[in-house]
């Protein structure tokens, strides 16, 4: 069963709020607790978790460990999923060494590049040539990568990326890319994401309302 992006946000929102409201020292937690915390109505979550066959006990609410834990199972994180990242340059390498992945449950495995000033064969986590990505991806089974090229670039490296085998691609080059019927492609464009904030910010200056309706 495929559900649509913004459900399966919510999803990672529930997690995360429930991380925290487990610090808190939360066994049990109804809808009500889990909508605060993570900025949703509590029928929200209720209709979020009824797609999933998740229930809970209207007076009992629900378990957090056993939430927590169902959560994951869905979002495919109760396994390390490893990932590789394609264009080492500024917002790449912030990627590469970003160490709130391996919390996650997510592994960066190596980076590729077509500079050679970049490559470091023997690091931690090794910068590789592009000619070798296929190779690599498919010796170790890899299915999720990161494109972080300029434009000029990104339609091309997709392509080299699907060829190899990978299935979902979390696009950071400025531009809008499209894969093939049975390969994933999740554009991040920071100067739109930027747009859209700054618009929503300057629109509660006139009417006091700061957050923007968000489609279920």
């Amino acid at each position: 069963m495929i559900m649509n992006r913004k459900c399966i946000l919510r999803l990672s929102r529930y997690k995360n709020a429930l991380k925290r409201l487990k610090a808190l020292g939360f066994v049990k937690v109804f809808s009500g607790n889990l909508a605060d915390a993570a900025g949703v109505t509590s029928s929200q979550v209720r209709k979020d978790f009824s797609l999933f066959g998740i229930t809970g006990n209207r007076r009992g609410g629900y378990k957090v460990d056993e939430l927590i834990n169902r959560i994951r199972e869905i979002l495919g994180k109760n396994e390390i999923q490893k990932v590789v990242i394609v264009g080492v340059g500024n917002i790449g390498n912030a990627l590469l060494h970003y160490k709130g992945f391996e919390a996650g449950g997510i592994h960066i495995v190596a980076g590729f590049d077509i500079d050679p000033a970049k490559y470091q064969r023997h690091a931690e986590v090794p910068i590789l040539p592009l000619d070798e990505f296929q190779s690599f991806v498919q010796e170790n089974d890899i299915k999720v990568g990161i494109l972080a090229v300029p434009d000029v670039a990104a339609h091309h490296v997709s392509e080299i990326m699907i060829a190899a085998g990978i299935k979902g691609i979390l696009n950071f080059a400025p531009i809008q890319l499209r894969g093939a019927e049975d390969v994933i492609i999740s554009n991040i464009n920071l100067e739109v994401e930027l747009e859209n904030l700054i618009y929503f910010i300057n629109a509660a200056g006139k009417t006091g309302v700061l957050s923007p309706v968000e489609d279920e």
